[in-house]
């Protein structure tokens, strides 16, 4: 049974920043068809909610499963008429959701986006592919330039869910990015499953260094970031670019995952601890300017006190700029899972806090050797009593923050400050802007 045109359709997103680009262009796709859609307004009342989904670990499966059977309440008492699930969640595991939430009125995985649309009598257009409407502040948007992963580690289900890399051309990447500019984007997050690996598909050969320089001449766009590099077979070309380029942040996520070499292993990584930290310094002695973030994963099955121990060393003696740990998550269907998984929550829980800890301080005295230093600040938001923003070594939602007390000035969000760093907490900078 079809909706009518004239419902309002509020499009809810889960998990990970390739998600709000999905949901990005399924609201693009609906406005193009003249629907009333939105995206996770609590103003309106909608006839209809499509929930995107994320089925990645075990955390954000419970999350997407329980914001679905909310929903599922709702429409039960007549509260929404239709509900719709798709992404990660719905790729994984649709016959079980069938099965245990009837209520849901359809399931569709992450490229089913055609066949979604055909329940709002809505087509899908090509003539507006490249476009979005953004659903992020909107001087800063997410750019992911390929889909799915080729990369055989052993505990990540995003393969099985996202299918095989798939790069988007640069060309098709200009024209998208030049849009968004158009339409007051400022900041670019570069992203996919693995950024490093773009172009082997479509070009024979790794090209996110000619991409990033192809979007760096972009007229107007003050800063692009890289996100989610993979650490083997690494590039080095893309720091070179970056120090380089004056509109490209000298930021680099690339999440190494562990620093034992025997765990690595386990992980089906194709790194070596060793070969980590030469990349590392590489990376360092290219460009000295560069902030590194990256995550690791704490209790992967096979994990000693002794393997916890070298991956502390390895943080301790890389003293990363931004840090963050996942525990072990046991995922159905990865390599990982024919393994016992052997590892006790209560010390997975435990590792991850002394990692935690141990970044902490580091961020801390990281953060502390910045006061006096002046940077270039881009306004995110601000309150009656602040203003919060960010230099080019931190990325919206998960990096540090620059606090500015709003009582001696008036900025705009969206807008680049000078501002010199007064003082320094763990995770914060205050600041005050250079008049």
């Amino acid at each position: 049974m079809q909706t009518k045109s004239k419902e309002k359709i509020n499009i809810v997103t889960l998990g990970c920043a390739k998600n709000i680009v999905d949901s990005e262009v399924l609201l693009t796709q609906l406005k193009g068809n003249d629907k009333t859609a939105f995206h996770q307004r609590d103003d309106v009342n909608p006839d209809v909610v499509i929930v995107n989904t994320c089925g990645f670990i075990d955390n954000a499966k419970q999350e997407s499963i329980d914001t679905i059977l909310s929903y599922a309440k709702q429409k039960e008492i007549g509260e929404i008429k239709k509900l719709f699930v798709t992404g990660c969640l719905s790729q994984r595991y649709k016959e079980n959701l069938e099965k245990d939430i009837p209520e849901v009125d359809g399931f569709y995985g992450t490229r089913d986006l055609p066949e979604l649309l055909k329940n709002f009598q809505a087509k899908y257009r090509n003539e507006l592919i490249g476009e979005r409407v953004i659903t992020t502040d909107s001087h800063y948007a997410y750019l992911k330039i390929s889909e799915g992963c080729d990369r055989p580690c052993s505990f990540c289900a995003i393969p099985i869910m996202r299918g095989k890399h798939r790069s988007k051309s640069i060309e098709d990447l200009v024209i998208e990015t030049k849009n968004l500019v158009k339409n007051g984007v400022r900041e670019i997050m570069v992203i996919a499953q693995d950024s490093t690996y773009y172009g082997l598909d479509l070009y024979g050969e790794r090209r996110l260094p000619d991409l990033l320089k192809s979007l760096s001449d972009i007229e107007g766009l003050d800063w692009i970031r890289v996100h989610y590099a993979y650490p083997s077979g690494f590039p080095l070309e893309i720091i070179k670019v970056m120090r380089d380029r004056e509109n490209i942040c000298n930021y680099l996520d690339i999440p190494l995952q562990h620093g034992s070499t025997e765990i690595l292993k386990l992980m089906r990584r194709g790194i070596t601890r060793e070969k980590t930290d030469a990349l590392i310094k590489d990376i360092r002695d290219i460009n000295p300017e560069i902030s590194i973030r990256t995550t690791l994963i704490a209790g992967h099955p096979g994990e000693t006190d002794n393997h916890f121990n070298e991956m502390y060393d390895f943080v301790e003696r890389n003293r990363f700029d931004r840090l963050g740990v996942f525990t072990y998550s046991h995922e159905e269907g990865t390599h990982s899972h024919s393994f016992e998984d052997d590892v006790p929550e209560i010390l997975k829980r435990k590792r991850y806090n002394k990692i935690m800890s141990l970044q902490q301080s580091i961020s801390e005295d990281l953060n502390k050797k910045k006061i006096g230093k002046s940077f270039k600040v881009l306004i995110d938001r601000g309150d009656k009593n602040n203003y919060f923003g960010r230099t080019e070594f931190d990325s919206p939602e998960v990096d540090n923050e620059v606090i500015i007390p709003a009582k001696d000035f008036h900025l705009r969000v969206g807008e680049f400050y000078d501002v010199k760093i007064t003082s320094a907490s763990e995770y914060d900078l205050i600041g005050e802007v250079k008049k």
